[in-house]
C-alpha cells in the first residue's frame, strides 16, 4: 500500500491526465479535488476548488460568504499534501484548512481542521441540480455533474451529513443568496456560517446513488453508520491492502516497486461498477435495471481494456470478470445489443470492434464457464451479423457492412471520392483498415465460443471471416492498407502520414506501421504474408527504428494518441501493446525481452509524468503490471501468455481457491534481462510462452537471467505460441 503514489500520471504528455482517486477499489465513489478548471494537467494546478460528494462540490473556507463558489477556491501546495488510495489529506492555504477525506464503496466522509475565525463555512453547490436542507444537520440534492465532478450527464444523488447543525446556514439558486431550504437550481448552492475555533472540526457524510436521495441516505447509513472517520480510514486501508496484496513481488528497485502497485490500483480502480444491490456491470452505454427497477450506470471502455486490463483481473479477481460477463448478458438481454465501447449519454458507441467479444472469448476459453453461454454467444454473434462495424455508431447494418459481407474488407472512401454514406460518423470517418482487422479478430474470438458449444457451422463460418486480414495486406507495399468498395487500392497511400487526422480515414488513432501488426490472432499468419520469420523480425526491428519523417511537433499534431514513441512505435496507445511480444513468434524472443524492458525503463516513471498516454481505465498500467511480472497476453482469447522480461526476483500471484503461480527470476538485474533458461514446474521449459492452464493450476516459473542474449532459448519454430495459422 505504502508504495503507491496516485499523483503518477497526473501531468499528461500530450493528452488526458490520471485523477488521483481515494476509493474502494471498483467503488462507486471515486474522490479527488476538483482543481482549477482549464488545467488538464491536474498536478500543475494552481487551485482546489471544491470536492466531490456526488454531483455537488464540497468545500471549507472562512471569510464573506458568497453565492460564487470560485470565491471559495484555494491555493495549495504539493508539499502539504497527501495522496493516498484510501486517504487524502491537503492544506488549503488561503484559508488554512486542513481538509481530509476517505471514502467506501458508495459514500464518502470528509474531515475539515479550522483555523480561529468569525465566519467558516462549509458550502455545496450544484452547477446542474437542485438542493435541499433535509434536516438540522442534513443536506441532500441531486444533479448532472458526472462522477468525481468531472461532467458526464449522468443523473446522480446525495445525501450529506454533518457532524455539527447546520443552524445559520444560506442557500441560493442563481445569484439569489436566501435562508430557503429548497433551492431547485440551477447553480444551486448551500453555506453553513459560523465561528469556529483553532483546531475546530467539521466531519461530513456524503452517500451517493444513481437511484434516489433515498437510495443515498440508505447507501450512507449501511456503510458509514457512525462518526468513526479514522476507522473509515483505516477499514479503506485494509481493504486497498488485500487487493494488491495479490500479486507480491520481491526484489527490484524501489521506484520500480512503486510504479508496480500504482499501476495495479489504477487497473483494480478502474471502472465505476459496483452497484446499489451488490452486483457488477459493465458498459456505461446503458442504463442497468436490478430486480427491483432500480437503475444504474456503468462503464467500461472495452477499446482499451481487453486487451490487458480485463486478462489481468481474471487472474486476481475471476469472481468479478464473471460477475462483470453477466452483466453483459443483462445488457443483451435489455437493449438487444451485446455492448461494445458506449459513451456515457447511452445514444452513440465509441471507438471500433465489437469487443465484449474478445472479453467473453477471453473468459470461456480459460475455462470460466458459469454464465449462460448460450445467451452471451447469441448477443455475440447479433452483433457480429446486425450490427454495422462503422466507428462511432450503433445499429443495423449499412451498405458499407455488406461490402465486408460480401468481399471481406471494409471499403474506404477512393481517392477523391467524397463520403455520401449518411451514417459515416463526420470527425472519425470509415476508419476502414482497422475496422476490417479488429472486427476479424472479434470474429476469430467468437469462433473459439462457437467450437466450444458445438456450433461447427459457426465455427467455420467465423474462423473465414478471421482470416480477412489478409484482404487488406498489400504486398506490394508490406502494409495493411485501404482498399475501395470495388477491391482497388487506393492510391495515393501514405503508410505514416496517410488518413488525416488521427489517420481516421483508414486507421484508428494510429498509422499504418502499428496497425500492420493487428493480428493478434495470428502471428503466424501475418509472418507468412510478409515473406517468413526472417523478414517478419527485420520489419519488427525497422518499427521501432523508423522516424516520422517530418517534424516530431507535426507528427504528434497529426497523431495525439501516438504518444510513448520508440520510433514508430507508440506505446502510449493501446493498439501497439503486443508489438513488442510478437518477436516471440519469429524465433526471437530476446528482443522482447530487450523491447519490453527498454518500453518499461523510459515510458513508465514514478512522478506525475509517469505514464507516456492515456489511462484509459487501466489499460496503459495493465500492460506495466503484467509486463513487469513477465508475460503478457497477445491474443485474448487465445488461452496462453508470451513471455517477456520481469522486473522482480519472484512475483507471486495469488489465484482461485489459494492458489499461487510464481515467477522467479534468478540473477535479474537491470542488466541481466536476457533469458538463458527456464524450468515450468521443474521441468526444463525451452518456450516463449506458457498454457493459462499451467497458471491456473498454480506452478513455479523459473527463469535465469543474464547479460547477454541467448538465441538458443524459444527460437525454435515449433516453440512459437500458439496462432490461428500453427
Amino acid at each position: 500500500m505504502d508504495y503507491v503514489n496516485p499523483n503518477i500520471g497526473t501531468i499528461g504528455h500530450l493528452l488526458t491526465a490520471t485523477v488521483p482517486y481515494v476509493q474502494y477499489p471498483h467503488g462507486m465513489a471515486r474522490l479527488a479535488p476538483e482543481t482549477t478548471p482549464g488545467i488538464q494537467d491536474r498536478y500543475l494546478a494552481d487551485r482546489i476548488f471544491g470536492f466531490p460528494a456526488g454531483p455537488a462540490t464540497l468545500m471549507a473556507s472562512t471569510g464573506e460568504i458568497s453565492v460564487d463558489p470560485a470565491r471559495y477556491a484555494s491555493h495549495y501546495d504539493h508539499d502539504f499534501e497527501t495522496a493516498t488510495p484510501y486517504w487524502y489529506k491537503v492544506r488549503l492555504d488561503d484559508s488554512d484548512i486542513e481538509a481530509e477525506f476517505t471514502a467506501t464503496p458508495l459514500a464518502a466522509f470528509y474531515r475539515f481542521t479550522f483555523p480561529a475565525a468569525p465566519h467558516a463555512h462549509v458550502s455545496l453547490s450544484l452547477r446542474n441540480g437542485a438542493l435541499e436542507v433535509a434536516g438540522p444537520s442534513a443536506v441532500s440534492g441531486s444533479g448532472s455533474a458526472g462522477r468525481g465532478g468531472g461532467g458526464g450527464g449522468v443523473h446522480d444523488f446525495f445525501y450529506a451529513e454533518f457532524s455539527r447543525p447546520v443552524a445559520g446556514y444560506r442557500t441560493w439558486s442563481g445569484s439569489n443568496l436566501s435562508q430557503e431550504a429548497r433551492q431547485p437550481g440551477p447553480n444551486a448552492g448551500f453555506a453553513t456560517d459560523f465561528a469556529a475555533r483553532a483546531g475546530e472540526t467539521v466531519e461530513i457524510r456524503v452517500g451517493i446513488s444513481h437511484i434516489s436521495v433515498e437510495q443515498a441516505r440508505k447507501n450512507l447509513e449501511r456503510e458509514i453508520p457512525h462518526w468513526t472517520f479514522d476507522a473509515t480510514k483505516a477499514a479503506a486501508r485494509a481493504v486497498w491492502n488485500r487487493a494488491l496484496g495479490a500479486i507480491q513481488v520481491k526484489g527490484g528497485a524501489e521506484r520500480q516497486r512503486t510504479i508496480f502497485y500504482t499501476a495495479l490500483y489504477r487497473t483494480l480502480g478502474r471502472m465505476t461498477d459496483i452497484t446499489e444491490d451488490g452486483q457488477y456491470y459493465s458498459g456505461y452505454d446503458h442504463q442497468v435495471h436490478s430486480a427491483d427497477g432500480h437503475d444504474f450506470y456503468v462503464d467500461d471502455g472495452l477499446w482499451d481494456t481487453y486487451r490487458s486490463a480485463h486478462p489481468l483481473s481474471l487472474l486476481i479477481e475471476s469472481a468479478r470478470q464473471l460477475d462483470m460477463v453477466r452483466s453483459y448478458i443483462r445488457m443483451y438481454q435489455q437493449s438487444g445489443w451485446m455492448p461494445s465501447f458506449p459513451s456515457l449519454s447511452g445514444d452513440r458507441a465509441v471507438m471500433i470492434g465489437h469487443h465484449s467479444t474478445a472479453l467473453i472469448a477471453d473468459v470461456y476459453t480459460k475455462g470460466y464457464r458459469d454464465f449462460d453461454v448460450e445467451t452471451a454467444y447469441a448477443g455475440m454473434k447479433k452483433n457480429a451479423t446486425e450490427a454495422t462495424m462503422l466507428p462511432w455508431r450503433r445499429g443495423p447494418l449499412t451498405e458499407l457492412d455488406r461490402v465486408y459481407l460480401e468481399k471481406g474488407f471494409f471499403p474506404a472512401l477512393a481517392r477523391g471520392e467524397t463520403e455520401s454514406v449518411r451514417e459515416v460518423h463526420p470527425s472519425e470517418h470509415r476508419q476502414a483498415v482497422s475496422v476490417t482487422l479488429e472486427n476479424c479478430y472479434d470474429d476469430w474470438c467468437l469462433a473459439q465460443v462457437a467450437q466450444g458449444l458445438g456450433k461447427a457451422d459457426d465455427y467455420a463460418y467465423f474462423m473465414k471471416r478471421a482470416h480477412n486480414y489478409a484482404n487488406v495486406f498489400n504486398q506490394q507495399t508490406g502494409f495493411m492498407a485501404p482498399r475501395s468498395a470495388d477491391g482497388q487500392w487506393v492510391e495515393g497511400f501514405d503508410p505514416k502520414l496517410g488518413g488525416g487526422q488521427g489517420g481516421r480515414a483508414w486507421y484508428a488513432e494510429c498509422n499504418a506501421w502499428v496497425y500492420t501488426w493487428h493480428v493478434q490472432h495470428d502471428p503466424a499468419g501475418l509472418m507468412a504474408l510478409m515473406g517468413g520469420r526472417e523478414n517478419f523480425a527485420a520489419r519488427l526491428d525497422r518499427l521501432f527504428v523508423e522516424q516520422p519523417g517530418t517534424s516530431k511537433f507535426a507528427f504528434l499534431g497529426q497523431f495525439p494518441d501516438m504518444t510513448g514513441l520508440i520510433g514508430m512505435y507508440p506505446q502510449g496507445n493501446e493498439p501497439a501493446f503486443h508489438i513488442p511480444y510478437l518477436f516471440d513468434y519469429c524465433g526471437q524472443p530476446w528482443k522482447t525481452q530487450q523491447r519490453v524492458r527498454q518500453i518499461m525503463d523510459v515510458w513508465f516513471g514514478d512522478g506525475p509524468l509517469g505514464i507516456c498516454g492515456d489511462e484509459d481505465g487501466g489499460a496503459m498500467s495493465s500492460w506495466y503490471v503484467l509486463s513487469a511480472m513477465g508475460f503478457y497476453p497477445v491474443s485474448p482469447g487465445q488461452p496462453a501468455y508470451e513471455i517477456g522480461s520481469p522486473l522482480f526476483e519472484e512475483t507471486r500471484i495469488t489465484l482461485d481457491k489459494g492458489k499461487v503461480f510464481t515467477i522467479t527470476a534468478r540473477n535479474v538485474s537491470a542488466q541481466n534481462k536476457y533469458i538463458q533458461s527456464a524450468t515450468l514446474n521443474g521441468k526444463a521449459w525451452d518456450k516463449p510462452w506458457f498454457a493459462h492452464a499451467d497458471l491456473a493450476s498454480g506452478g513455479t516459473l523459473v527463469l535465469v537471467m543474464g547479460p547477454r542474449p541467448n538465441p538458443a532459448w524459444g527460437s525454435a519454430p515449433e516453440a512459437a505460441p500458439p496462432s490461428m495459422s500453427r
